[in-house]
């Protein structure tokens, strides 16, 4: 089975004011998806900010040599489910390209980008 990593912001206020007291929504989301029967291959990781501020909760899925996924507009109580579906899907891909209408409709309506591979320069040493 493939492999995927699903990072959660945990810094997502979700367009809220900021009260020290309430937890982000986006820790929220972190919380439920950590907490979750995680889908084979995928990891869930917290992270500080995905700069997507103006868009609520947002996840990135990633794995090496594929595409990554950038999500926003998350609802950490509505979209759980289709967030698990949609890392499923993902994991299980070749290249991280999920055919558009085997997405959960979270992921073909909220995605903010796409980015491409990263090449691994190799380095090479003359003898």
């Amino acid at each position: 089975m493939a492999s995927a990593t699903l990072y959660v912001c945990t810094t997502c206020r979700s367009g809220l004011p900021a009260d020290p007291e309430a937890p982000r929504p986006g820790a929220v989301l972190h919380a439920a998806l950590a907490g979750a029967d995680l889908p084979e291959g995928v990891t869930v990781k917290g992270v500080e900010c995905l700069s997507a501020c103006n868009t609520g909760c947002a996840i990135a899925l990633s794995a090496p040599g594929k595409w990554t996924y950038v999500y926003g507009h998350l609802d950490p109580a509505a979209h759980l489910a289709p967030i698990l579906d949609g890392a499923a899907r993902y994991a299980a891909s070749a290249d991280g390209l999920v055919p558009w209408r085997e997405r959960p409709e979270i992921f073909r309506k909220q995605s903010l980008a796409r980015v491409p591979p990263f090449e691994i320069p190799v380095e090479t040493t003359d003898v």
